[in-house]
């Protein structure tokens, strides 16, 4: 419970009375406190001597010296536009916190059922194109309290720690703060859930934003596949099964030319195997022979293998060439090129792909 002392300044906040002239801002001296029915006999600076029964709803607040509106032109500009940038900070505070509740229970949280990844999709989507059936329903700033005027005192004192000075306010400077405060709230809002529906959309949960194909150049690392990896969400959404990290080395006929690790290499020689194991099962539903089945999927995907540290790239059934095998060795830093005659790359976004194959780099170092 707050005390106040005999001969403290105070400013009315709020008061019931139907009978009272006072009006929020209105000074005055406490003449006493009984801390037991918490009752503050105060003189009022217009001759009222209305106490205020604190446990009652009455509100009041310590008062400190509003300065005089003529002065120093620099100096009152100079302090309204700090107590301005104090509203801006303290709003995009609270709407980071807002979108930080909104998501976790109301979209992308622990707590959320269905499929996160895939409503985190769709607000990043929504929040780039601007559909207002998504930027609707995001947290948005609104006067609470029981007046506009309260609630600007009580954002305006704890954001400058003055907690009279919303009461020494012109009308247009009172509207000019809430705005900042609102703006400040509501971009905050929408950037923290951009942030969020990053992470929440990764397949690594990581921040991969800055791994976009259109940002990704000669010497940056991205993420990569083939149109073979390519499939379609439940949504309709264009997805990659599987993406690889390595890092782009340059460009053949239109197509990404990159270099991986040596455990990406291997993955990428395994998810070979595995469409192509995927393709012989479907050919045997066919009721294709089973001594036919080796040459249609050797006809239809190249076949890649690790010949120790050397990688095989198998494609002389696929082009009907003969001399179409490709072996491929590790560079001075054990990296590898895994390219062929069909075997054609592009930089893929990373939130499209189901997983990712590879380590990313943060921001810094991409």
């Amino acid at each position: 419970m707050t005390s106040y002392e005999a001969g403290q300044r105070v400013a009315l906040v709020h008061t019931d009375d139907p009978y009272t002239l006072l009006r929020p801002g209105d000074t005055g001296t406490v003449r006493r406190h009984d801390q037991r029915q918490n009752l503050v006999e105060v003189i009022w600076d217009s001759g009222s001597t209305l106490a205020m029964c604190l446990d009652a709803g009455d509100r009041i607040a310590p008062a400190t010296t509003i300065p005089p509106p003529t002065g120093d032109p620099v100096a009152v500009a100079t302090g309204w536009a700090a107590a301005l940038q104090r509203m801006r900070a303290a709003g995009a505070e609270a709407g980071r916190t807002a979108a930080e509740w909104w998501a976790s229970q109301d979209t992308i949280g622990a707590r959320v059922g269905g499929d996160s990844r895939l409503a985190a999709r769709r607000i990043l989507a929504g929040i780039d194109d601007g559909d207002p059936a998504v930027l609707d329903a995001l947290p948005r700033f609104s006067s609470v309290g029981e007046s506009v005027d309260v609630a600007g005192w009580e954002l305006f004192a704890a954001a400058t720690g003055d907690s009279a000075g919303w009461f020494g306010l012109r009308i247009p400077q009172r509207d000019e703060a809430m705005a900042v405060y609102r703006d400040a709230y509501d971009t905050a809002v929408t950037g923290r859930v951009a942030e969020l529906c990053q992470l929440a959309a990764s397949p690594t949960g990581t921040d991969a934003s800055h791994l976009y194909p259109d940002r990704v150049r000669i010497g940056g690392v991205g993420v990569f596949a083939g149109d073979w990896a390519r499939t379609t969400s439940p949504d309709g959404d264009d997805r990659v099964e599987v993406g690889f990290v390595g890092t782009l080395i340059d460009y053949w006929n239109g197509w990404a030319v990159f270099s991986c690790t040596r455990d990406v290499a291997e993955a990428i020689v395994a998810d070979q195997q595995r469409h192509r194991d995927r393709y012989r099962d479907s050919l045997r539903e066919q009721g294709v022979p089973a001594g036919d089945l080796d040459r249609q999927v050797d006809e239809a995907l190249a076949d890649l293998s690790f010949d120790g540290d050397i990688l095989v790239a198998d494609q002389r059934a696929l082009s009907g060439d003969p001399d179409a095998i490709d072996r491929i060795t590790a560079d001075g830093d054990g990296r590898y090129v895994v390219m062929g005659r069909n075997w054609c790359w592009e930089a893929v976004d990373p939130y499209a792909c189901d997983r990712i194959v590879g380590d990313l780099p943060d921001a810094d170092n991409a």
